[in-house]
């Protein structure tokens, strides 16, 4: 049997949600050598409307494009959370940017304000997706840290090469922190 994971990247139009469903897939097909295939929605408004990019991985062919069950889920805004959790396995992973995302009913998550060290640390909002890439790459198992940072460094522009490296950087070490709070609340968890 086939191993296949489902991912689903989810949130406004602007925040980059559609290049970094590319690069992911781009990472996983070209780099980690997977079978992969990404598909895309997206609303009529240029900005603000919903945005969605599914990934789907597998070690064999894929017979079905579009994700149905998700391995993991990347919400960028409390819309997608909301209208995505449904879809989330119960051992899923799910990862949202705490910038706009504050009500969670789940109590395994990794929350990380994307958006929130975008402004603060880039002073441009617009890297925010590539710090989740950062995030994802040490968060999910499913794509390789290498082939993520290599297809950020072959997708953006050569001008803004730096500045993307240095927010998928940050991805990481917010990540890092997250996951530590996570193993945190859940050891208390245990001691309950």
């Amino acid at each position: 049997m086939a191993q296949q994971q489902e991912l689903r990247l989810a949130g406004l139009g602007g925040q980059g949600i559609i290049l970094a469903g590319i690069i992911m897939a781009e990472a996983a097909g070209i780099y980690d050598g997977k079978f992969v295939v990404q598909t895309q929605a997206y609303g009529a408004a240029a900005r603000g409307g919903f945005s969605r990019s599914d990934i789907v991985i597998s070690d064999e062919e894929i017979n079905y494009p579009k994700a149905r069950e998700l391995d993991m889920l990347l919400a960028m805004s409390q819309d997608a959370y909301e209208e995505n959790l449904q879809y989330l396995r119960p051992e899923g992973i799910l990862i949202v940017d705490s910038t706009y995302v504050s009500e969670i009913a789940e109590q395994h998550v990794y929350s990380i304000p994307f958006t929130r060290i975008a402004r603060e640390t880039f002073t441009h909002e617009n890297v925010a997706n590539i710090i989740s890439l950062g995030a994802i790459s040490q968060i999910s198992p499913y794509v390789s840290e290498q082939a993520i940072a290599m297809a950020v460094k072959k997708r953006v522009p050569a001008r803004f090469l730096e500045l993307n490296k240095k927010a998928f950087q940050a991805g990481k070490d917010a990540a890092r922190d997250a996951i530590s709070e996570s193993q945190l609340r859940d050891e208390a968890n245990e001691d309950i």
